[in-house]
């Protein structure tokens, strides 16, 4: 059985209480597959990225006819803010539905008018919300053209700036290190494993780290961030005195240089 996300950000969380370890969270609008019900209240669930974890059933819209309509929906996602509001009318005085966070998924009615976009929610109610907040929805990568791709993702990691380090979190109200990496994908239609580690089975290969480019992946022990280009790269660390997003070099005699990270790369992944 499949379900909706109707809450702006679902912990997903590695027991059914919600005292429990944050995993993962899914975003308004993803569909997820119910794989059991652990406990009254509660399902395991897995996401469209192949993630698992446990959601509270008041976070979903439970069934496969609902979850099977609202995927047949054309799509747009929420990405040039952090949050949008979803409001009753298309003016700023409207009174909010939803407030979606970056990587919430709605869908476009109609042609957007005098800037506003007209959508449907999970729900089925209708709102509406500024169309230059809108992305589209891309569930392929969104170029065949390499140069373009890879400035793609590091554009999308780098939508990430200023927000602060949740464990497991995916979202502009928190995010690790995998979370910000994997959304950056996510939003450019690529889907990698969710984790700071190279997957068997998902689209990320080793290659040596001679040849990193930007939008690859620097590995480290229990970490994972992206390659900027310029010997930099971008990631959400839980160091104090960074305790977020953060920009850091490879190159020792910058001052932003981190020789724990430097001397400690596992791996490097590429898409290409």
């Amino acid at each position: 059985m499949k379900a909706i996300v109707k809450v702006p950000v679902c912990p997903l969380l590695a027991a059914p209480t919600r005292e429990s370890t944050l995993e993962d969270e899914a975003l308004y609008g993803m569909v997820v597959e119910i794989l059991e019900a652990p406990a009254p209240g509660w399902y395991r669930v897995r996401t469209h990225y192949r993630y698992e974890g446990i959601v509270s059933a008041d976070d979903l819209i439970v069934g496969d006819e609902a979850a099977d309509a609202w995927e047949a929906l054309p799509k747009k996602v929420i990405r040039n803010k952090n949050f949008c509001d979803v409001l009753s009318a298309p003016k700023v005085q409207g009174w909010i539905l939803a407030a979606l966070p970056r990587g919430a998924v709605v869908s476009p009615v109609g042609q957007p008018e005098k800037g506003w976009q007209q959508v449907r929610l999970a729900d089925g109610q209708a709102g509406f919300l500024p169309e230059s907040i809108l992305s589209d929805y891309h569930t392929v990568p969104l170029s065949q053209n390499e140069a373009v791709l890879r400035r793609a993702l590091v554009d999308a990691a780098m939508l990430y700036r200023g927000t602060h380090y949740r464990w497991g979190g995916k979202s502009p109200m928190g995010i690790d290190c995998s979370g910000l990496v994997s959304m950056a994908y996510m939003l450019c239609g690529i889907l990698i494993y969710r984790d700071a580690d190279i997957r068997e089975g998902f689209p990320i290969h080793e290659i040596p780290i001679e040849a990193v480019k930007p939008g690859d992946l620097l590995f480290f022990p229990g970490h994972v961030a992206m390659y900027i280009g310029h010997g930099r790269y971008c990631h959400s660390t839980g160091r104090n005195g960074d305790n977020g997003f953060a920009v850091n070099s490879l190159i020792p005699s910058d001052p932003d240089y981190r020789a724990d990270l430097r001397e400690n790369i596992t791996q490097v992944g590429s898409y290409f």
